[in-house]
């Protein structure tokens, strides 16, 4: 179930609907993004795959009222963020999380969700080929990201540019390709949430996993139980992998949670944990 979900967000939902049978209901949707969320008015063009991509931005509580600069959070799969009207089946409530961090921990970031490609999905967050789904497109990709995404943020909102207060998350593709663009570029992100990852779709990354990377990067990986026996058996491998190779232990967090399903609802759950530990001073 858990692959064929990742074969697109739009292509998974209609195999649902036949699997099923029959005409269910449908879920009524509405808006539930809050106010610190904003769409960029234009889409930002992506060198080397002949596409374009739209942005949607969270601002911290006060960001308006105040000169502040703030750490910046890359984060895939934007339509399943913050706003249960554009998400698949359900969003990650990231608008909603750090909002109450704002008020409780003091923990206030800008994060830039970047669209998905429905259905160049699989192949946009694959750096590698893949004999089912075809050539990965995950290098340029993130290349997009680090070369085009980043320097537009940086000059349109009040960033912390460096690396120390630049982070990527994701979660199934999402969590692969979060956790490519850290080993890829180290000098531009110092800490990655990898949620779910898929790295049954690209085999080489576990080895390309053990190269060492700067000593204070902070890697969070998360795996819900009922993913499947196959990702849990993944997640685990890279983590004994990375462990005392790429970092030190005390750099990597791996959170197991028995219970959790491979969905939003899972992720939003773990989000918050994660920033924590992720940008504890």
């Amino acid at each position: 179930m858990i692959r064929r979900r990742t074969l697109g967000l739009a292509a998974g939902a209609a195999l649902l609907l036949n699997l099923v049978g029959c005409a269910a209901p449908p879920r009524v949707k509405t808006h539930t993004a809050l106010p610190g969320v904003e769409v960029l008015p234009a889409a930002l063009a992506m060198p080397g795959l002949d596409r374009q991509r739209q942005l949607r931005i969270y601002l911290p509580p006060g960001y308006a009222q105040s000169s502040e600069r703030y750490p910046v959070l890359y984060m895939h799969d934007a339509q399943n963020l913050f706003d249960d009207f554009t998400s698949f089946v359900g969003e990650w409530g990231v608008d909603e999380t750090l909002d109450e961090l704002a008020r409780s921990h003091g923990l206030k970031l800008i994060v830039v969700g970047i669209d998905n490609g429905g259905d160049k999905r699989m192949t946009e967050l694959n750096p590698w080929d893949h004999p089912k789904f075809g050539k990965g497109e995950g290098a340029a990709y993130t290349r997009f990201i680090v070369e085009v995404v980043k320097p537009h943020i940086d000059r349109q909102y009040r960033t912390r540019p460096g690396r120390e207060h630049t982070a990527m998350m994701g979660s199934s593709m999402g969590g692969l390709i979060s956790h490519y663009a850290i080993q890829q570029y180290p000098q531009v992100f110092s800490k990655a949430g990898i949620f779910s990852p898929s790295y049954w779709a690209a085999p080489a990354l576990r080895e390309a996993a053990q190269r060492p990377l700067p000593m204070d990067t902070r890697l969070y990986l998360y795996m819900g139980g009922r993913e499947g026996g196959e990702m849990n058996t993944d997640v685990r491998q890279v983590v004994a992998a990375l462990s005392g190779r790429a970092l030190p232990v005390e750099q990597i967090r791996f959170s197991a949670q028995a219970s959790a399903e491979h969905n939003e609802a899972a992720w939003r759950t773990e989000f918050g944990p994660a920033l924590l530990w992720l940008f504890k001073p």
